[in-house]
This record gives structure tokens, C-alpha cells and sequence, in this order.
């Protein structure tokens, strides 16, 4: 006998790439679904640390050049370059807005967004174990090229590590 899935917590986890905004409709489709709501996390990478030696590659100039390139690329992927400047928090709020208004003809209701720092496998994990989150959704690329090479993706280390299920969308390149 099969057991009776109940979804009531959705964890919408993105790095906020293109290929996790696309991941995000599985997320609503699940949550029409089973009546669930959804969280909206990001972690802002704030530590080197988690990176196993980048900067033994890199100085702490250009490291800072990259995250502040990360918060940029965010704010124009998710809400384009007319509103810079915008908080990530205000920025996942307005993102949150947009979709559900792409998405009126299927309601859905977020519970939250949260962005919290430090290292994305592990902010993820804690958070669901915390939040009794039913399900993680998240988009299979990322960073990709030398930090993937270096640290394997967020979305495979969540996917070996989680005690709840992940659902993983695959998305081609364009």
C-alpha cells in the first residue's frame, strides 16, 4: 500500500538564475496541487570559506567584486535594471508579486520569503528541517563552471543530503 502524500510546505530554493525562476512554475503547479504554500529562499553567499581555497586563486578584492556581481545579476534577472539598488529581500518581495501575477489564472499562496547568508546547501537543509518544509523545489543550474568544478552544484549536494524530498527541474540551455 502506497502512503497518502500530504504537501503542505513548499521550499522554492533559488540562486536566482534564469534556471531557477522557470523552476519556480513546478513550485506553483505543486502548491495549486495540494493546497500548499510556498517559501521563497536565496542565501546571499557571505563566506569564502565554503569555497575550499578560492582564494588561493583569487584576492579578497575580486571576491568582493564577485558577490557584489552576484546581488547585481540578481536584481536584473528577477525584476530588471530600472529599479537597481533595491535590497534582495525587497527585490525576491517584488518577484513574488510578479509571478503572482503571471500566475492569476492559478492562484497560489506564498507563506514568505527568506533570504538568509552563509552557505546555500547548508541554509537550505537547516531551514526545511526547521520549518518542517514538505518539499524543496530548485532548478538544476547555478554558478556553473569553476565554482561548480570546484564545490559541485548546490542543487546535487541538497539533493544527497536531504531527509526530505527534492524535486530537481532540469532546464536546457537556451
Amino acid at each position: 500500500m502506497f502512503p497518502d502524500v500530504q504537501i503542505k510546505k513548499i521550499l522554492y530554493a533559488t540562486d536566482l538564475s534564469e534556471h531557477a525562476k522557470k523552476a519556480f512554475s513546478y513550485a506553483v503547479s505543486l502548491a495549486r496541487h495540494y493546497d500548499a504554500v510556498i517559501t521563497i529562499f536565496h542565501t546571499v553567499i557571505d563566506s569564502p570559506d565554503i569555497y575550499s581555497g578560492v582564494l588561493s586563486y583569487i584576492d579578497q578584492d575580486k571576491w568582493e567584486a564577485i558577490k557584489k556581481q552576484h546581488v547585481d545579476e540578481a536584481r536584473e534577472s528577477l525584476i530588471g535594471k530600472k529599479r537597481s539598488g533595491v535590497p534582495i529581500r525587497q527585490v525576491l518581495d517584488i518577484f513574488c508579486e510578479d509571478a503572482k501575477s503571471q500566475f492569476e489564472d492559478r492562484p497560489f499562496e506564498t507563506d514568505k520569503v527568506v533570504v538568509t547568508r552563509g552557505n546555500p546547501v547548508e541554509e537550505i537543509l537547516r531551514y526545511s528541517k526547521e520549518n518542517n518544509i514538505d518539499i524543496i523545489v530548485m532548478g538544476s543550474c547555478g554558478h556553473g563552471g569553476l565554482v561548480d568544478a570546484m564545490i559541485g552544484s548546490t542543487s546535487h549536494r541538497v539533493i544527497r543530503r536531504s531527509k526530505i524530498p527534492v524535486l530537481l527541474v532540469q532546464v536546457e540551455n537556451e
